[in-house]
């Protein structure tokens, strides 16, 4: 299926330790029209580009990073005003409680499912 390429390119920030994952994630959003920051594949990683002031219009999170969950950095994002997916392959009942509701995009996503994911943040 060929999905069309967004009207307006967007900045998005992908968090991932997983490298194939983050390859193929990277190379959906590049056929998309999409600019990639990243991937960033720890959690620490993340911590120093916030602090120095990362710029993302959208950001997509594995929730499990190297063995730590993502969420206080969502809510830094949140906080930011950078709207995000989680992508995960534990779908939604892997989402904590508080994120319940938030935009997933279950594992293993196409680039179908990385465009709807997007378009859902952005009527938001």
């Amino acid at each position: 299926m060929n999905i069309a390429i967004s009207p307006k390119p967007l900045s998005v920030l992908v968090v991932e330790d997983e490298s194939l994952v983050a390859m193929n994630l990277e190379s959906i959003l590049v056929d998309l029209g999409h600019n990639v920051i990243g991937p960033i594949s720890s959690l620490s990683e993340l911590d120093a580009a916030l602090e120095a002031g990362l710029q993302a219009d959208v950001a997509i999170l594995d929730i499990n990073i190297a063995g730590e969950q993502i969420y206080s950095h969502a809510r830094r994002l949140q906080a930011l005003g950078i709207p995000f997916l989680f992508a995960s392959g534990y779908g939604e009942s892997g989402i904590s409680d508080d994120f319940s509701g938030h935009p997933i995009v279950p594992k293993p996503y196409t680039e179908f499912d990385i465009a709807g994911g997007l378009s859902a943040i952005r009527a938001a």
